[in-house]
């Protein structure tokens, strides 16, 4: 039996999951979590087998929430699951610590093949983002991972570099302040940095301070 918790912040994709592992028999939800702080919490309740991760949540979340899971002794595989198709993100997900990395769009059958072969020590990258990491020659030679970000989590990512905080660039772009923090979150995520001052450092590297 294969004992997992889902971490997402959706509300609905954790409902759904579980209603798809209630048909199967051989994998069982030990738990969920909703943000990178729950996640943290379930290192000190009853072993799992598998941590179903989103790469996007409250808190803690993507590379730093794994290193962290990784130096608290966590000894569960982890399986991304995430909205992000771009092959330079998945690759980045061994490096990180995962064991596996599909998307949210795959079919069940693709869903729980991952969950049993990571489970169980093995490694699995979506077959469609295997493919594109293994033969597309633009990623033989990648561009820089700041070509991932949208015009807003560039401008974001930009404001952010002035030293100006949350609600100062809510207040700039006119939006709210979730908003902004959600943007946040994910250009950390795609640029795998953990802090505001590796922001500074890697705009200093790639010549993009405001």
């Amino acid at each position: 039996m294969i004992r997992l918790v889902i971490a997402d912040d959706h509300p609905i994709v954790r409902g759904g999951l579980k209603q798809l592992f209630t048909l199967v028999p051989d994998i069982v939800v030990a738990g969920e979590a909703s943000n990178g702080a729950e996640v943290l919490a379930w290192l000190r309740n009853e072993p799992i087998d598998l941590l179903l991760l989103d790469l996007n949540m409250p808190g803690p979340s993507g590379a730093d929430l794994i290193a962290r899971l990784k130096a608290h002794g966590a000894n569960f595989s982890i399986l991304i699951l995430s909205m992000h198709n771009e092959p330079e993100v998945a690759a980045r997900a061994p490096k990180a610590g995962a064991s596996g990395y599909i998307t949210k769009d795959c079919e069940s059958e693709i869903l729980l093949a991952a969950i049993r072969k990571v489970s169980a020590g093995g490694r699995y990258i979506a077959p469609e983002l295997a493919e594109q990491i293994a033969f597309d020659s633009t990623f033989v030679e990648p561009a820089p991972l700041h070509n991932l970000l949208s015009g807003r989590e560039l401008q974001v990512f930009r404001l952010l570099t002035t030293g100006k905080s949350v609600n100062d660039i809510a207040e700039l772009l006119v939006i709210s302040n979730k908003t902004v923090s959600t943007h946040k979150v994910r250009l950390m995520e795609k640029l795998n940095l953990s802090s505001v001052a590796d922001l500074t450092r890697y705009a200093m590297q790639h010549k993009l301070l405001a």
